[in-house]
């Protein structure tokens, strides 16, 4: 069992940054891949990026172009995502997810473990 508390969203300017948080508890952490998604109003749940359980494979959406990065400290349980160049259209509910898999993961289906999400709004 993997309980995640995502916490950094805001508000933010177009352009600005802002570093997304996501605490886990539970002994599963170190060996889970982790992902983060986000979810527009009216918008299916989209993939942003994953991380390998070691941390050494990443994995991003076409749309982030070198925008974001995504990284994970296993001594303190956690996997960031650093949001740089932010845009309007970034706007959007931002979940972390593990998976058992431990490699990168896209889709949806085969995360075990979700956070409540945190909003992300980025003002024009």
């Amino acid at each position: 069992q993997v309980h995640l508390v995502e916490s950094g969203g805001g508000l933010v300017q177009a352009g600005g940054s802002l570093r997304l948080s996501c605490a886990a508890s539970g002994r599963t952490f170190s060996s889970s891949s982790m992902g983060w998604f986000r979810q527009a109003p009216g918008k299916e749940r989209e993939f942003v990026a994953s991380i390998s359980w070691s941390g050494e494979r990443t994995y991003y959406a076409a749309f982030v172009k070198s925008r974001f990065t995504i990284s994970r400290d296993n001594a303190k349980n956690t996997v960031y995502l650093q949001l740089n160049s932010l845009k309007p259209e970034d706007t959007a509910v931002y979940y972390c997810a593990a998976s058992g898999l431990g490699r990168p993961v896209v889709s949806t289906l085969r995360y075990d473990f979700w956070g409540q999400g945190i909003q992300v709004t980025v003002s024009s």
